[in-house]
């Protein structure tokens, strides 16, 4: 299994919204990197699932349930969109800052490529983020 990141504006499409809709498509994806991140998500990988620009915190956790396909909000082969569901909501959700704060999350795609949408996170950066959710 491999993890990832995916990031939304909460004012357009936040995790509330997520839970209630109970599995939604990941599309508007118009990075190529964002892109190949998506091509590469494997159904049962989770990603974390962070509000960006209102927020800045990592709130929960989604998992692929469908992999990379045409992204129907384009005519063109070139963008894929992804399925995701909602595994659950962190317990505390982990904050920008925590982990500009962290010396061991500085190499974390969030800090490194801050404005790509679809990002790989590594095992050991999850299981430290997720110390973070517990209060460790």
């Amino acid at each position: 299994m491999a993890f990832w990141l995916i990031k939304s504006e909460p004012f357009k499409y936040s995790w509330d919204q997520f839970v209630q809709d109970g599995r939604t498509f990941w599309d508007g994806v118009r990075n190529y990197a964002a892109r190949n991140n998506l091509r590469a998500m494997k159904v049962g990988d989770q990603a974390f699932f962070y509000h960006s620009n209102e927020g800045l915190e990592i709130v929960g956790i989604a998992e692929v349930v469908r992999e990379a396909y045409q992204d129907p909000t384009s005519n063109e082969d070139t963008w894929s969109a992804v399925d995701f569901k909602p595994v659950r909501k962190l317990q505390q959700s982990v904050s920008l800052k925590t982990i500009k704060e962290d010396p061991q999350l500085q190499q974390m795609a969030l800090l490194r490529l801050g404005r790509l949408s679809v990002q790989p996170v590594t095992p050991e950066e999850w299981e430290r983020v997720l110390q973070y959710e517990k209060g460790e």
